[in-house]
């Protein structure tokens, strides 16, 4: 009988994380053993799935890349895509103009280097710019697995682009002897403004979700 307690620990580790874990991680952080964990996240998955006398959640877990994560739940995509893209003709935040600039000149770049560049989490930010289709995930870095993203062609449509290629030289706009990869979240405030007049006008358009 799996107690609630490793079922909490499971879900507190699987709520965090931004890619895949694998059963031996968990088993590894939270002192048991692989078949206790696999066990456990049977009865996770059964309870988030529901029966006749529990109602289905909003979210399960899935078997992906060789570990387990926590999604919102598939039969819900339209709800969750028609929230975050919500009124689309109106401009992006400055947070999400920010975090798109970062991805736009370090690309392909990790949600934890974004955050850590920034300053802050960056998760609904992510979420935000992979549904209105300018970023999308491109690989897993080698070092830690974290997810990859970079930008995308209607980025590019949206900047008035060919290619990344296009993108105005930074220097210029830095604080002397810095770079990109020390910026804090004031300083990319700087890069947001870079070439962003198109994305920034209320009157844009972004109506291509990503899949």
């Amino acid at each position: 009988m799996i107690d609630d307690e490793i079922l909490a620990g499971i879900e507190a580790v699987l709520m965090i994380t931004d890619a895949a874990v694998g059963a031996g991680e968990l088993a590894a952080s939270l002192g048991l053993d692989e078949d206790t964990v696999l066990e456990a996240i049977a009865v996770l998955k059964a309870d988030y799935d529901g029966d006749e006398d529990r109602r289905q959640r909003g979210f399960e877990i899935r078997h992906v890349a060789g570990g387990f994560r926590i999604f919102s739940r598939g039969d819900y995509h339209d709800v969750v895509k028609d929230f975050l893209t919500a009124d689309q003709s109106t401009k992006l935040s400055q947070a999400a103009l920010e975090t798109l600039a970062v991805i736009a000149y370090r690309q392909p770049i990790s949600r934890p280097r974004i955050a850590a560049i920034r300053g802050v989490s960056v998760d609904g930010v992510i979420r935000t710019l992979l549904l209105r289709g300018l970023i999308v995930e491109a690989g897993k870095e080698a070092s830690t697995s974290a997810l990859l993203y970079a930008t995308t062609r209607e980025f590019l449509d949206t900047m008035g682009m060919n290619s990344i290629d296009d993108l105005p030289d930074i220097a210029p706009y830095l604080p002397e002897d810095a770079d990109v990869a020390e910026l804090g979240s004031e300083d990319t405030e700087v890069l947001a403004e870079i070439g962003s007049d198109d994305i920034a006008d209320e009157s844009v358009e972004m109506s291509r979700a990503a899949d």
